[in-house]
């Protein structure tokens, strides 16, 4: 891959460019203790000034400084007005440079990865890394975009208005995909889940003339974004029992996976993913269709479909002792994402069904009552016990009743002798919660625990 050099950077950013212009950054980093040799560090003013942290950068290998003033080193450097609006000028010209064919887009309260991971499996298609999906995420991954790439898939992430417009403004699509419309991120919306679902429309908004996109039929609110006039200028897709596009003879099968068959308009055949849960299945079944739509054969989406593993975090399962089983749902959460992951718990072999969750964050409001909900869904659900932790947790207890504990903190959580050394083995345990509470030291703590430190039921 060719990346650009200093001068064409500077020239890019009309910035003013201090020192050697053939130096060519092998990569971008804002933050300084993430930073790798030869990588170009980018000073941001956020809640830190990140121009405060250019001398670690600089010991840590940086080759060239972005900053929005001059600082006294022997690296290169380009001062500019705005670090942050740069960074997003920088991949905007650089995607526009080498534009692939088929560019698509994924947003929704829950699945964005996931999806994206399924669809980028079915087209073959370069996708942004990680969860680099907000408006520093992904035009630092489009700034180092690749030469000669056919199709690249772009998740879209928000916490407010205006962000997934900008995202398409750096990065116009032509297909989409809705994965649903939740609570997620609800307090910083005055008029509640519509302005989430306004706000998620931007990406809608953001397909070209003529292009298509997906989502599940049964969310309304996914509904009501396909009527607005903002969203006529391009094909709404539904996938779901009364649409051209159906999901028949679902089959959930424990360790193997879920096995259904898609049905479209020009297609039926039968596809296995390897992930488990009807809300995975879903996600696979958008990605098929936007997939078919745009041009992939059904030998590229169910080959795709199948090759998808699930990370950690995401959906990965952990086999326990005496038959027991960890999923592994900890990256983060929301009140229909912990009712999705509890479901695909309950297709898994074992004992009791216990629950390990974080508190969740940014539901305003509602959180008090979201929690007591979710507390009361896994009761009816048939969950055995609830362990819970964090600033809503007494919440989750209260909805859930007999057999649920809460605790302050992970350390409390993790100390108690009620807590997570009280769950015995051979059981079924779901771990999930807001990244603000790293719920993944209750997997690492559950599967670095031994046999004898778990009870015996």
């Amino acid at each position: 891959m060719s990346l650009w050099n200093l001068g064409k950077i500077s020239e890019i950013l009309a910035g003013n460019l201090i020192g050697d212009p053939t130096v060519t950054p092998k990569g971008i980093s804002f933050n300084s203790k993430q930073i790798q040799n030869q990588e170009c560090f980018v000073a941001l003013r956020a809640n830190r000034d990140g121009h405060d942290f250019i001398p670690d950068a600089l010991h840590r290998g940086a080759s060239c400084l972005i900053v929005e003033h001059a600082t006294n080193c022997e690296v290169p450097q380009i001062i500019v007005e705005n670090t942050t609006e740069s960074i997003q000028i920088w991949g905007q010209r650089r995607f526009e440079t080498f534009r692939p064919s088929r560019v698509f887009g994924v947003t929704g309260s829950a699945g964005k990865t996931t999806t994206k991971e399924f669809l980028s499996a079915m087209t073959s298609a370069w996708k942004t890394p990680g969860n680099f999906n907000n408006t520093l995420g992904l035009p630092m991954s489009l700034a180092l975009f690749p030469e000669n790439v056919q199709s690249a898939v772009l998740e879209m992430g928000m916490s407010t208005p205006g962000e997934i417009k900008r995202l398409t403004e750096i990065a116009p699509l032509d297909f989409g995909i809705l994965t649903g419309i939740g609570h997620a991120h609800i307090e910083n919306f005055p008029d509640g889940i519509r302005g989430i679902a306004r706000a998620k429309g931007e990406l809608v908004e953001g397909i070209q003339s003529g292009g298509s996109w997906v989502f599940p039929e049964d969310d309304e609110h996914c509904q009501w974004v396909a009527v607005q006039t903002w969203a006529k200028h391009c094909h709404s897709l539904p996938v779901g029992p009364t649409s051209p596009r159906q999901i028949l003879n679902h089959e959930s099968k424990g360790l193997l996976g879920e096995f259904f068959v898609y049905k479209g308009p020009h297609h039926q055949f039968p596809v296995h993913i390897q992930l488990k849960g009807r809300h995975h299945v879903i996600n696979a079944a958008l990605a098929i269709a936007i997939a078919l739509e745009s041009g992939s054969s059904e030998q590229q989406v169910t080959s795709g479909a199948l090759a998808l593993i699930p990370e950690a975090g995401r959906g990965r399962v952990h086999h326990l002792a005496h038959g027991g089983h960890l999923l592994d749902e900890s990256y983060n959460a929301s009140p229909e994402s912990i009712i999705a992951t509890a479901h695909s718990l309950k297709g898994l072999p074992g004992g009791e069904l216990i629950a390990v969750l974080g508190s969740m964050r940014e539901l305003g409001q509602s959180a008090t009552q979201q929690h007591e909900i979710v507390g009361l869904r896994l009761r009816e659900l048939g969950f055995n016990r609830l362990l819970c932790y964090g600033d809503f947790a007494t919440y989750l207890s209260k909805g859930f009743g007999n057999g649920s504990t809460s605790f302050p903190s992970f350390e409390e959580l993790k100390d108690a002798a009620d807590g997570l050394s009280s769950i015995p083995v051979g059981c079924r345990i779901l771990v999930k919660g807001s990244r603000y509470w790293k719920s993944e030291l209750a997997v690492e703590w559950i599967l670095n625990s031994n046999q004898n430190t778990m009870k015996s039921s």
